[in-house]
Parts: C-alpha cells; structure tokens; sequence
C-alpha cells in the first residue's frame, strides 16, 4: 500500500509501527459554526483512508479531536477566539455554543457515512495535558515569555522547514503571516499559553503556573496524539491549510518536547473550491450539508462527487457537477437494485478484486476504483451473482450504502404538485421562461425533479 507523505513529498510505501495496526490521528472540528462542504469533503476523505487500511487488514485505532477553545481569528495568535466569536454572534455561552456545534457537527458526519473515531478528545477536557507538555518544552529552552503569553522559539528547531518545504518557508518569513506582535522573536513563533487581558474574564480560562489563560491552538492535537497513540504515531491527517501553519507548528513543539517525530505519515487533503475561490467561513462564500439537502440532494450525492476526484486535487463545486453526481448514484443504485440476488455464481471477479485493491493501495484512486463498479456491470460474463458479490466488496471503502434499496414507497403525486407541474408546462408553451425557471426550482425544493425534453416536460421524484 502506498500513500503519499507530505513530509516526503513523494509516495511511499505504508508500514506501520505495530504490526497488524495503525495509530490515525485526524485535525477535527472547531465547534464555533457550522462545518461547510469544503470542511467535511477532508472528513470524506479520512474516512476513505479509514476504510481502505481496514480493507488492508488493519485495526485502525483512530483517534480526532474536538477544538472547542484556543483556536483564535488569526494565525498570527492574534483577534478573538473563535469560541468567544461565536458565543458573541449567537448570545449564548461560549460552553453552549461547543455542545451546539459539536453535536450538529457529529450528525453531518453521521450523514455522510463516515465511521466514527474509537475517540474524539475536547480540547478543553485535556488542559492539565497541555500545561504539562509546556512545562516540559520550556525545561528545554524552548518557551519565552511575552506580555500576552508563553511562545515557542522557532529558531531553535532546526527542522521547522520541513513539513512546509524550504521554499514556502522563504515565503511565510518574508511576510506572509502578517507580523503585530513586536514582542515576540521572531514572526513564526507560536503560542502555547495566552494570557486572559487585565480586567477581562474570559468564559473559557484556566489557572496554570505562568497565570490565567488558555492553550494556543496547536497544543491541544500534540498532547492528544500522544496521550490516545503515543509519542510517534502512524498517520496524522488533515486539509491542505493545516500544513504551513497547525501542523507544522503540532511537529515542532512534539519533537523538540519527544526528542522523536510525531508521525510517520502526513496526509494532507486539498480544498473544495466554488467559481468565486476557496470555501470559506471568515469570507461567507460557503454552503453547509443542510443547505444542499433542502436543494433535494442526499449527502450520499455529495459523497459521490467527492470520491469522482483524488483527494489531493482540487475539486471545484458547482451544482451542475453535483446534479451529475446524484445522476450517475441515482443510476448505478438502479443498475444494482436490477441484478438477481439468487442467481448463479458464474464468471471470476478476482481480477476485479486485484484491480480494485492496486487503485485503493495507490494512494485512494478512488475515481479509478468507481470506473470498476461501472465496468463490472456491463460485464457479460459475470453473472449478477457475482456482481452483487463485488459491489459488496467495493463498497466497504465507498461507504455509499450501494445495496440499501429505497424503504421509500413511490406514492402518488400530491394534488399541489400536479398543478405545479401543469403551471409549468404552460410558462413554457407560453415562452415565459422566466415563470417556468422560478416554478422548475420550487418543484425542485420540494423533491420534484423537472427536464424539458423533446417530447415536452417529464420528471422525477429525487
């Protein structure tokens, strides 16, 4: 099996630490919003990994964290903590506004398949953790002291170029990180403890040996990993943006506190982007799971798209290629309902088997295994059998719930329905295009599928 290491910067072959099993660490949520698309297509992809090292015959124990504190507006350590944010813009506790998002966060995940973590660690249960692996880098010489916190001294880690590559590193120094802090050496240097303001009570701080306050951010995911699987774990996972920042940051303050590397593995996911650039909360331009569902997909339509593109390039959202992706689901979901469960076993899917696993095994050509479900259909000489056989098979890293039939009973169109329908089809036997636009998407909203064909106007329940 091989996998791509963002610390190598190549494929390598995977081989774990303990044999027979694999330590995963994945960068969870921060529960202050909403997780959007682009969030979970990087959980999507996770939990494809999860799914294919299973399929290798790995006991994964996998273990993903829960941000609800530290994790400021900034990667400079500077503005608000986005809990603090969030507890402001809703006008609750910044306690409430975790449970909330958290818990709607986990049912998004849910939603879409994924296999939950054997844990998911909150930040804020292990403060005692983090002020102990503090204790231990500042032994070593590697914290200092500033007005607003304790931070880590970069240039006495030798090797915090690595993960990011020399070159981006050459970029980050020369101003990429906008630099406010005067106090502190140099501008990649990090926060392990920020201070509460004078006269200011946060609603999330703690007592610690160098005062009132809160861990910075990337201290929660060092002392968690090596808490839950150790000192060197085997793969740590999560989106492209943690590279040059979160997770560099996490290798540093491990290492130098370890004296051993934190993981073997990076494995990075890129973004999902729309037209108008990148996802993204600070800016507004996202769109979360619920918002697709009340548009009539499924979040296994999402899932589907996600697994069309390799999970290290960037796949670009728009509603035309996600109205494919609930087609081609939609369809091949048909295709297998049609086959028989109780015919004969004829024809050999080893070789289907082999090519499904070499495409899983390099590095989750996910796109390359779907082709292999469509391939196998159209088959001859295989027998439906044996197809239901594989697609069985392929799906235990799918996820797509391939051979769940609809429990939904196809019932009769309601009566408003019908008359949105005959409103329709005269806009566009009138040409008013504009009516017929506006009513197409109402039916849509409510589960009704609309194509104008040559023959006139047909639809669909989706």
């Amino acid at each position: 099996m091989k996998l791509y290491n963002s610390l190598t910067k190549q494929k390598e072959e995977f081989k774990p630490i303990k044999k027979g099993e694999v330590g995963l660490y994945t960068c969870g949520p921060t529960v202050y919003n909403f997780a959007h698309i682009g969030n979970l297509r990087t959980y999507i992809f996770e939990d494809i990994l999860k799914r294919t090292l299973i399929l290798a015959g790995y006991k994964v124990n996998h273990i993903m964290n829960v941000t609800d504190v530290g994790h400021l507006v900034s990667d400079a350590d500077t503005g608000e903590d986005k809990m603090e944010l969030g507890a402001k813009r809703e006008g609750k506790s910044a306690w409430d506004i975790a449970k909330q998002y958290e818990k709607k966060f986990f049912e998004d995940f849910k939603a879409l398949n994924c296999l939950m973590p054997n844990k998911t660690p909150k930040a804020t249960d292990h403060i005692e953790d983090m002020i102990s692996l503090i204790k231990i880098l500042e032994k070593k010489g590697f914290v200092y002291k500033t007005s607003d916190g304790l931070y880590f001294d970069t240039s006495k880690y030798k090797n915090y170029h690595a993960l990011m590559g020399k070159k981006n590193f050459e970029g980050l120094k020369e101003g990429a990180r906008v630099e406010v802090n005067k106090e502190k050496k140099q501008s990649m240097d990090f926060a392990l403890w920020k201070f509460s303001a004078n006269g200011e009570k946060r609603q999330m701080e703690w007592e610690s040996p160098w005062g009132v306050g809160f861990p910075g951010w990337h201290l929660e995911c060092s002392a968690m990993a090596e808490k839950y699987l150790g000192k060197t774990i085997d793969i740590h996972c999560g989106g492209i943006d943690h590279v040059s920042v979160h997770h560099t940051n996490e290798m540093a303050q491990s290492e130098c506190a370890n004296n051993t590397p934190l993981a073997n593995f990076w494995i990075h996911g890129e973004f999902l982007v729309i037209p108008s650039g990148k996802m993204s909360k600070s800016s507004g331009t996202f769109l979360t799971l619920d918002e697709l569902i009340k548009k009539g997909y499924t979040p296994f339509d999402y899932r589907y798209l996600c697994l069309t593109a390799h999970y290290r390039t960037q796949l670009e959202f728009t509603f035309d290629s996600l109205d494919f992706a609930r087609t081609s689901l939609k369809s091949l979901k048909q295709k297998i309902a049609g086959l028989d469960e109780g015919g004969e076993s004829k024809g050999d899917i080893s070789k289907y088997k082999k090519a499904f696993e070499d495409a899983c095994f390099n590095d989750l050509n996910t796109s390359k295994a779907l082709s292999l479900v469509w391939d196998i259909l159209k088959d001859k000489e295989i027998s439906s059998y044996n197809k239901l056989e594989f697609i069985k098979f392929a799906d235990t890293v799918f996820g797509l719930n391939l051979l769940t039939k609809d429990v939904k009973k196809e019932e009769e169109i309601s009566s408003e329905i019908k008359e949105l329908l005959e409103k329709r089809a005269q806009a566009r036997k009138d040409k008013d295009f504009k009516t017929s636009d506006i009513l197409r998407d109402e039916l849509k909203q409510k589960g009704i599928l609309v194509k104008d064909t040559s023959s006139g106007q047909t639809w669909e329940k989706i």
